[in-house]
């Protein structure tokens, strides 16, 4: 399987995106975080991006694999440089860090209390972002993937539940490469030299049209998780060029769909 990875953005592309990223919308401090990181992530990455037309206008859910605690920079850039602000569904411990509290609550993100009570205000969160024409970017697996070799894990149902109440698109996207500017669990300065590769591809908007109307069984929750996951593995493989392990990758099922098929 040969790579199609997109090429890194030219100097002319990388000054074209700081000059149409929006600026309205993002809240001062996430606005200063972007404004302060950016520089450095067009400067001393390899970034190259592909796929933004699949990115639509109003509502929508961007399903994404997590490797580094950089992954939020680049997919911000990529979503910016579509001329949209990103709402992240984010973990609640990034509200009690100092100066990210500010960031995530004058962004407009939603935390995540995992295991309590208040776990279903971010659903309801969710829900209300993309209802009023939000691009909310969730990774599913929730975590970064705790797979040696990089691959995504099963997702959680937390997404699907979101697609499902919401009818709002969904569009995957992969990336790869942000785990060597910034490995997970590295909680030093970043390798900013050499420059490294990061690539981003997005794809077409999911179609999940026979599952609309489905009550949220568990069995449909696990056939849309496991369609969302199986389009980003697909997408990890094709920035790689190289097939997925058969253990992480479970092929989106047809029209015939098990759950969709028996409801």
């Amino acid at each position: 399987m040969s790579t199609h990875a997109p090429p890194p953005l030219s100097l002319r592309e990388r000054l074209a995106v700081t000059v149409r990223m929006p600026r309205r919308g993002r809240g001062f401090w996430y606005g200063v975080a972007i404004e302060l990181i950016w520089p450095f992530l067009a400067l001393f990455t390899r970034l190259g991006w592909r796929g933004g037309e699949h990115l639509p206008a109003g509502g929508c859910l961007l399903v994404v694999n997590h490797v580094s605690f950089a992954d939020p920079i680049v997919d911000t850039a990529f979503v910016l440089a579509q001329g949209r602000v990103p709402r992240y569904l984010a973990k609640s411990d990034l509200w009690r860090m100092p100066v990210g509290k500010w960031v995530m609550t004058g962004g407009r993100h939603i935390p995540v209390e995992r295991a309590t009570i208040a776990a279903g205000d971010a659903y309801r969160g969710a829900v209300a972002a993309v209802g009023r024409g939000e691009c909310l970017v969730v990774y599913p697996e929730s975590t970064y993937t705790r797979r040696t070799d990089g691959w995504p894990m099963r997702g959680m149902n937390g997404v699907a539940r979101i697609a499902l109440a919401t009818g709002v698109p969904v569009v995957p996207m992969a990336h790869w490469g942000s785990q060597d500017v910034l490995p997970p669990g590295h909680g030093g300065f970043p390798r900013l030299l050499p420059r490294r590769p990061v690539r981003v591809q997005a794809g077409p908007p999911l179609d999940l049209s026979r599952f609309a109307g489905l009550a949220p069984r568990q069995a449909v929750l696990d056939e849309v998780t496991a369609e969302i996951m199986g389009a980003i593995t697909d997408l990890v493989a094709e920035l790689r060029g190289e097939p997925p392990p058969a253990d992480c990758h479970r092929p989106p099922h047809g029209t015939g769909g098990t759950a969709a098929a028996g409801s």
